[in-house]
């Protein structure tokens, strides 16, 4: 079998700065650079990953990708923002050329990397209906016989023949979603739009995208939401800093996205100049340290081993007792459950004091983290001192003597035997 997609050794790379390529204006600017950086040191371009950038300020967003995908395949592709998978799926639906390397791709493609791209705001839903299904490769007979499904999937039926500039920016992202769900191409490339409208409308998409993958056709999927990835993909592609690092089975390529992107230290990490992720902190409490401590003889997280937490906390200024609350999260950023704490004293001002606190976590094997809070008791935890996300990370194994081991199926809580009546 033939495959529907062949990607050959792909790199692309665009030009920093404001360039008009093929321009006079880019001719002079290009040699009074040259001439300039003999001269003088260039500044550092703002970038998170100056490696990237070579000697001639051409940044490289993707370099030397290489992958297939048979047809049927539903593949997700993930990685940080700038890692480069836009870029990617960009090339994949010829929008524009790779620098070097080549692309083979056999059937029909669509593309969902914007969606709503084409809606003119002077004209109504049903005519943006049919100029949006032709810019996205359809043909009128197609769209009339799609028209009442779209219609009915956007839920603005009531508002069809109404100039778009009356739209809500959610109607008009429901529209535009529902053209391009209704494609009926060989081959998929949907760029985060899950991510948009209201939740009821999230699951219909999700629900939408679960039965192209289920009709046999060839899906690209990329997203941020890593339940997504996995409900819906059964292979995934890691990008990052525009390489290819992974391309495998997806509950593998999600745990090493997740160890590039999370602490590595799962023991103690020094926290009290991380940035705070929320507002309205008074930091009249702040964490300085955190520590988690396994009380098992062998060292390893099992599954309901003892757990200490050991919090090191500053008294900034005059404090009433307080409480921690501390949330564990899955590798895919799913809340497992919360813990708290019962109200505790706050240190005199001033002062540092270590809390220590035990656990029975009923984990099952996988890969997990945290987010941990300083509330005032008295709030009912609406007041926050101190706040951190995504920090002790931490692995759960099975015991040594439990040899039916585990399928994620089956969740993330170990809950208690079944025993017979």
């Amino acid at each position: 079998m033939s495959a529907a997609i062949k990607v050959f050794n792909i790199s692309k790379r665009y030009r920093l700065g404001l360039t008009h390529a093929g321009s006079v204006r880019e001719l002079v600017n290009g040699t009074l650079h040259r001439i300039l950086r003999g001269k003088s040191k260039s500044p550092t371009p703002a970038m998170a990953d100056t490696t990237r950038i070579d000697g001639d300020s051409y940044f490289w967003a993707l370099r030397d990708v290489e992958f297939e995908i048979q047809p049927g395949e539903v593949v997700g592709i993930i990685g940080r923002n700038g890692a480069g998978k836009s870029t990617l799926l960009k090339l994949l639906s010829r929008i524009t050329s790779p620098t070097s390397g080549r692309i083979e791709l056999r059937g029909r493609v669509a593309s969902l990397l914007e969606v709503g791209t084409g809606f003119h705001p002077e004209l109504t839903g049903r005519e943006n209906v049919y100029m949006n299904g032709t810019i996205l490769g359809m043909n009128k007979r197609e769209i009339d016989a799609q028209f009442d499904a779209i219609v009915d999937f956007s839920g603005v039926e009531k508002f069809i023949d109404t100039p778009v500039k009356r739209y809500s920016s959610g109607m008009t992202v429901r529209l535009g979603f529902a053209v391009a769900a209704h494609l009926d191409p060989e081959i998929l490339i949907v760029d985060e739009v899950l991510a948009v409208g209201d939740v009821e409308f999230q699951r219909r998409c999700l629900s939408r995208m679960q039965s192209v993958a289920d009709s046999g056709k060839t899906v690209l999927f990329v997203s941020h939401n890593l339940a997504s990835i996995r409900s819906l993909t059964t292979r995934t592609v890691v990008l990052s800093q525009g390489n290819l690092i992974f391309d495998g089975p997806t509950d593998e390529g999600i745990a090493k996205y997740v160890t590039e992107n999370l602490p590595r230290d799962s023991t103690r990490i020094c926290i009290k100049d991380l940035p705070r992720p929320f507002g309205g902190l008074d930091r009249s409490l702040e964490f300085v340290d955190l520590q988690l401590e396994v009380l098992s003889v062998n060292r390893l997280i099992e599954s309901e081993a003892p757990l200490r937490l050991a919090v090191t906390i500053k008294c900034q200024r005059e404090s009433a007792n307080f409480i921690i609350g501390m949330t564990i999260f899955s590798d895919d950023k799913t809340v497992i459950g919360s813990m708290f704490t019962s109200a505790t004293s706050a240190p005199p001002v001033g002062s540092i004091e270590v809390f220590n606190f035990d656990a029975n976590l009923p984990l099952a094997p996988g890969r997990y983290h945290c987010s941990i809070s300083i509330s005032d008791a008295k709030s009912e935890g609406k007041r926050l001192h101190d706040s951190l996300a995504e920090v002790l990370p931490f692995a759960v194994e099975l015991p040594v003597t439990d040899v039916r081991g585990w399928n994620p199926a089956w969740g993330a809580i170990r809950l208690p035997s079944l025993i017979r009546a």
